[in-house]
């Protein structure tokens, strides 16, 4: 590449970020952690030895969980599927029988979010929790592993990631007794069901049991490509196609009936492509003190009847990773380990089902409602989400039309062929599909993209 021009083009995407504000960013250094933010539904579990935190950055928005262990912890590690992305999974996997581990950090961000579980380390030496003695008879060298899922794509329309700032800043909020459920944290912007089309709204899941003594509790972030499911077999959510049956909808007659469960006509809005890029990373916890081949086999155990949860599961397309954790505070062993990762797998997959948020509902256009000519032009422009994406919108025969005109399409609207926008209200507008497409103008110069819990923010810029 010539030297000049690689120059000019750095300079000019740096300024467009600079100039378009809240719908691109020059530095995430301008983003404002949003740690430990509430839920509408909460874990509560009794387990003084197990802190977790979560931050976000809602301009993603994506997410960080950190789990700290008040003591060093014995852990083992699974890992499934053709694309997993973790932080010292060939260590684990050495069997050493005494106990390393301070902190497990699930992240959003694909492999940019993998610089989340270092950070943590680092924050444990720089706060003096542990130092550099890997030698003694009792190493106090920070131990932070941890695995990412895939949040970009045509979920998100930038690549914000969760950094060493957000992910110290998670560490260092973390607390005990609660844990939000849905979408927060790693979950942040997860899905699920991409393999049948289903786009669903995920996130992450915890579960707790104590039995005869014995702690259990299982905490993951469900970003599968196969489809969440119930325990009678019916879908736990999914954005269905037309002319699936009406009624219960169940995984096991999609599995049956596929291939032509997975076909369907495809309208503008429809053609958002299932995400092919998934992971689902987990954590099953328990008190009673296990070996480490012991320990290996509960993460093989409970991580093998995730299967039942996820169909289908560990696909090329998933990076599947599971933690075992012993926290070996109970010294006698009260259930064979074998008999433990059944009581386990029920946990975790209560931990799953409790991973789906209410979902996003789609917008309905009004007929009634109008708006006059100059009320669209003043809605048309260009409006930029980041560096990649943008939306031309324009006005024409009284109707309002959008255009992808970044690098990437924008939920299904294209290059080539202009989109009609259906009016809602005033200001609002849908696109009728398969999946949610509101579009909102606001003050300011706004326009937001499915407002709500997952909406994506776009800057108009300046007129010429």
């Amino acid at each position: 590449m010539n030297r000049t021009f690689g120059k000019k083009l750095s300079t000019s995407v740096t300024a467009a970020a600079l100039m378009f504000g809240a719908g691109a960013f020059a530095s995430q250094d301008e983003l404002e952690p949003v740690l430990n933010a509430p839920s509408d539904k909460t874990l509560s579990y009794d387990w003084p030895m197990l802190k977790v935190g979560t931050g976000t950055y809602e301009e993603g928005p994506t997410g960080v969980t950190v789990f700290q262990f008040e003591e060093k912890a014995l852990v083992a590690v699974d890992v499934r599927g053709g694309g997993p992305g973790t932080v010292n999974a060939p260590y684990m996997d050495l069997g050493y029988n005494y106990a390393e581990l301070d902190t497990i950090v699930f992240s959003g961000g694909s492999w940019y979010g993998l610089e989340a579980v270092t950070a943590v380390a680092t924050a444990l030496k720089d706060d003096g929790i542990r130092d550099g003695n890997a030698f003694s008879l009792e190493p106090n060298i920070a131990m932070s592993v941890g695995s990412i899922i895939f949040d970009f794509g045509s979920r998100r329309l930038n690549e914000i990631y969760p950094d060493k700032r957000l992910a110290q800043a998670a560490f260092r909020a973390a607390k005990t007794g609660t844990f939000p459920l849905g979408a927060h944290g790693a979950g942040r912007f997860a899905k699920s069901g991409g393999f049948f089309g289903c786009n669903a709204f995920s996130g992450q899941g915890g579960a707790y049991r104590e039995i005869d003594g014995v702690k259990i509790a299982a905490f993951v972030i469900a970003n599968p490509y196969g489809a969440i499911t119930r325990r009678d077999g019916s879908l736990a959510a999914c954005y269905e196609a037309e002319g699936w049956p009406e009624g219960t909808l169940r995984t096991p007659d999609l599995m049956q009936g596929f291939p032509a469960s997975r076909e369907t006509g495809k309208s503008a809005a429809e053609d958002e492509a299932a995400s092919s890029k998934n992971t689902t990373v987990s954590m099953i916890v328990t008190n009673q003190k296990m070996d480490p081949a012991d320990l290996k086999r509960l993460a093989v155990q409970v991580h093998t009847s995730m299967a039942r949860g996820i169909q289908p599961f560990a696909t090329q397309y998933d990076g599947d990773v599971l933690y075992a954790v012993s926290t070996g505070e109970l010294e006698e062993p009260k259930f064979y380990s074998p008999d433990l990762g059944v009581m386990a797998s029920e946990v975790m997959w209560d931990a799953l089902l409790a991973s789906v948020p209410e979902q996003q509902k789609a917008t309905t256009p009004d007929a009634t409602v109008r708006h006059s000519a100059a009320e669209l032009e003043a809605y048309a422009g260009d409006y930029h989400f980041s560096q990649f994406a943008s939306l031309s919108i324009s006005a024409e025969g009284g109707k309002l039309f959008a255009k992808a005109s970044g690098k990437r399409k924008v939920y299904g609207i294209e290059h080539e062929q202009a989109t009609e926008l259906k009016p809602v209200s005033q200001g609002e507008f849908m696109v009728p599909g398969r999946y949610p497409l509101t579009l909102r103008f606001g003050q300011g110069g706004n326009l937001v993209i499915n407002p709500g819990h997952w909406e994506q923010t776009g800057k108009r810029s300046p007129a010429r």
